[in-house]
């Protein structure tokens, strides 16, 4: 799969690991598309719908709609880690400028 910054993907994020996210969920590719198209791996930040309020320093808010999501969901900027490529499922949206105006 061609993956691309700011595009977003599901992605197996198994096996979990202590306060890693786990399971199938949507990621936003957060590295530059010139390592995108050359290397194995591609780094991440993991995308959920457990929303805290007043967390804006370790998390982007997405509101339902937003970015192609259908519920109000966090982008995990302190949980960002680099994936093989062979863990994306598909591709749920791609590039969104509201997703870049955010970072």
């Amino acid at each position: 799969m061609n993956v691309q910054k700011f595009n977003i993907y599901m992605a197996d994020l198994n096996p979990k690991i202590g306060t890693d996210p786990g399971k199938v969920r949507p990621v936003v590719v957060v590295q530059t598309n010139f390592l995108n198209n050359i290397h194995p791996s591609t780094v991440v930040c993991p995308i959920t719908t457990n929303v805290i309020q007043n967390s804006k320093l370790l998390r982007v808010h997405l509101k339902k709609g937003e970015a192609g999501l259908n519920q109000n969901s966090d982008i995990l900027i302190d949980q960002v880690r680099a994936i093989d490529n062979r863990r994306f499922k598909k591709s749920l949206v791609k590039f969104n400028a509201i997703i870049n105006n955010k970072f």
